[in-house]
């Protein structure tokens, strides 16, 4: 059972909270966190024009958003001669796209607050070049990228732009679809800390991260994977 208790951040009360991908895996996990603290969360899947609207809906009906957790994405596994354009394409809106326009759109209403918080959820998955899944490794590395460039654009109006990398999440999906004894010994094999890494733990730094007590940190890729990669 997830039983992680994160920290309390004064300043994240009341604050209006936007997650995309919110409602499964380490995105409900950090949904629970957020409410937790008191803030005014609301969360999405990846669509662009729902995304637009929802997050415009939002400021009328909350306030300007001051955290944007971009999380939303899909690790289905594939093979390298399985991707075909209209696949390749798919991938790319699922696990990218969408958060550089739901920065576009939540960058506006962070600049009328004075400053923000975007997060953006890569994965440690092509730092460790494993094999199939090869679109979903090239969109986790672009995010990366992703984050140093907003960080770069949206720095000089108090906005501040990371990257959190998990490693293998115990998730209910994951648990379900993949994670094998063998699997689990491969991971603890490959972990420094021999214990499984929780959706709270990444949870818990997004709060982290949102919060004044990050005020320094920006254009930086936050690894929780219990010392994996």
């Amino acid at each position: 059972m997830d039983t992680g208790r994160p920290s309390r951040y004064a300043g994240l009360a009341d604050k209006t909270v936007f997650i995309t991908g919110g409602g499964s895996g380490i995105g409900a996990a950090v949904t629970r966190a957020f409410a937790g603290q008191g803030a005014r969360v609301s969360f999405v899947v990846h669509d662009i024009a729902a995304l637009r609207a929802a997050i415009e809906k939002i400021r009328a009906e909350l306030g300007d958003i001051g955290v944007l957790i971009n999380n939303a994405g899909n690790d289905d596994r594939h093979t390298l001669d399985q991707v075909a354009p209209d696949y390749w394409d798919e991938r790319i809106a699922v696990n990218l796209r969408h958060m550089f326009f739901a920065a576009q759109a939540a960058a506006p209403q962070m600049k009328r607050l004075g400053g923000g918080a975007i997060i953006n959820l890569g994965s440690i998955i092509w730092r460790l070049k494993l094999t199939g899944a090869p679109v979903y490794n090239i969109t986790k590395a672009a995010i990366t990228g992703l984050t140093r460039v907003l960080a770069r654009e949206l720095g000089p109006f108090g906005i501040r732009v990371n990257t959190i990398s998990p490693g293998a999440i115990w998730t209910e999906r994951q648990i379900k679809l993949w994670y094998t004894p063998e699997f689990e010994k491969e991971v603890m094999a490959g972990q420094c800390l021999k214990t499984r890494v929780l959706p709270s733990d990444v949870a818990n730094m997004a709060l982290f991260l949102s919060s004044d007590a990050a005020e320094k940190c920006t254009a930086q890729d936050f690894i929780v994977d219990g010392g994996w990669s």
